[in-house]
């Protein structure tokens, strides 16, 4: 049997194994056996019956724990196996904590040292005081939206939507005490990173890993940040394919509204708000990933997360409410859900990337369902024809870059212009001859020349 969570093969004793012991003794126990190789094979340890003696004390002395300490023999060879059970209460060894990941020993400090030490407790950042915010802080605006989100679902008692807000956040578990929490902060401040930094999406458009064209932060109340970057990813980030049906124009991108709606559900659910980084969106061409700083619950693999599983959202209070205002489901079928809404389109499943401190999702589009971008402004010869332009000019022909298909009333939008501007920049671009109109004005599409 090959290395793993639970298992740690070391051929001979040495007393730094202790922080291993003190690993597993943090996470989900498991065993290391001493006289075994790298591969799991049987090599055998001399002064096996000295080490059954030291070995038990040095834990004790050392980590103030007492665990089983064996000794068996195969073919000859005798060999020790160390089972360490998981304590309920963290470990230390001189004054560290170790932990158990996957196959590996990590240190845990800074924000990962505080959730675990939260964990241990039984508690939860999210549940946690904050003494500087108040009643007084709480959005109004942000209150009504869950009322309406919450009465539209059905999911909690209607007399309670008609208290007041001191009453329904105290109905909600978002108090401690005299306190409101930190979930309370997030969910209803009306910007919650004057307490909490990091408390916001990140979206940006890649060329390439190391080329980042243009970027975005959506900021507001968790129940607004959702709606914002949906809005945004589709309207300014993502490119479809469009097709009609006689008269009606039908759009489809590579990742499906509902699956990208659920990956952004789920990073905020589970999402590890004290390292003070943002969700980050990262969209290309062809692929888009959701990063977020956060991990599996200690006895997940990733493989777990593709298969049914039940709900543990590092944020409980975060979701319930979540839950409340109709956004999620309570069963843990985030996932499941990604994947049928991929399916149904066409598209490949999704893969996740679990690393000791973040968890990424990757869409892939199939090739025939990406739009490609049909000119780059890294050519030499555009860059020429760029440097002549208005700034109103530049900033239309960087729109039609990102997608054709942009009409003049998106456009007069997005630049928070007047309708006469566009056109007569798109004019201009044209008779410049770095743009051209392919098809009618009502379903063609702009053609970028190099």
């Amino acid at each position: 049997m090959a290395e793993n969570q639970n298992i740690e093969y070391k051929e001979s004793w040495r007393d730094e194994y202790l922080k291993w012991i003190c690993g597993f003794a943090n996470a989900q126990g498991g065993k290391i056996f001493i006289g075994y190789d790298d591969k799991g094979k049987v090599v055998g340890v001399a002064n096996a019956k000295r080490l059954m003696e030291d070995i038990p004390n040095k834990i004790r002395d050392g980590l103030g724990i007492v665990v089983a300490v064996n000794q068996y023999e195969q073919n000859g060879l005798p060999y020790i196996e160390i089972d360490v059970p998981p304590y309920s209460v963290g470990i230390t060894y001189k004054g560290v904590y170790h932990y158990r990941s996957g196959s590996t020993k990590q240190v845990l400090n800074g924000p990962a040292l505080e959730a675990f030490l939260l964990r241990k407790r039984g508690a939860t950042w999210d549940n946690l005081p904050l003494p500087i915010y108040s009643i007084d802080d709480v959005d109004d605006g942000a209150i009504a939206r869950f009322k309406k989100l919450a009465a539209e679902k059905g999911r909690i008692e209607p007399q309670l939507l008609d208290e007041p807000k001191e009453t329904l956040l105290e109905k909600l578990r978002l108090t401690r005490g005299k306190y409101l929490t930190n979930a309370a902060m997030l969910l209803f401040s009306k910007d919650p990173e004057e307490y909490q930094l990091g408390a916001f999406i990140k979206v940006g458009f890649f060329e390439s890993d190391a080329e980042i064209l243009y970027q975005d932060e959506i900021r507001g109340s968790l129940l607004d940040q959702i709606d914002k970057a949906i809005e945004l990813i589709y309207f300014k980030y993502m490119k479809a394919k469009i097709r009609y049906e006689g008269i009606q124009r039908i759009e489809r991108y590579f990742v499906p509204e509902d699956a990208l709606r659920e990956a952004l559900l789920n990073a905020i659910c589970h999402k590890h708000y004290q390292s003070g980084i943002p969700i980050q969106v990262s969209v290309y061409e062809d692929r888009l990933y959701v990063a977020n700083v956060g991990s599996l619950p200690d006895d997940w693999s990733s493989e777990d997360l593709m298969n049914k599983h039940s709900s543990k959202p590092y944020n409980p209070n975060i979701a319930h409410v979540f839950y409340l205002a109709g956004l999620i489901e309570s069963w843990g079928r985030g996932v499941e859900k990604i994947c049928d809404a991929l399916k149904k389109e066409k598209q490949p499943k999704p893969e996740y990337t679990v690393h000791s401190g973040d968890i990424m999702i990757k869409f892939t589009g199939r090739e025939d369902s990406v739009v490609r971008t049909s000119a780059k402004t890294s050519d030499k010869a555009s860059e020429k024809s760029y440097e002549r332009l208005s700034d109103n000019e530049r900033r239309i022909l960087e729109l039609l870059i990102k997608n054709p298909e942009y009409t003049i009333r998106q456009m007069k939008e997005i630049l928070s212009s007047g309708r006469t501007l566009v056109t007569t920049c798109l004019k201009s671009l044209k008779e410049k001859g770095l743009i051209e109109r392919i098809g009618s004005d009502r379903k063609g599409s702009w053609k970028v020349n190099r």
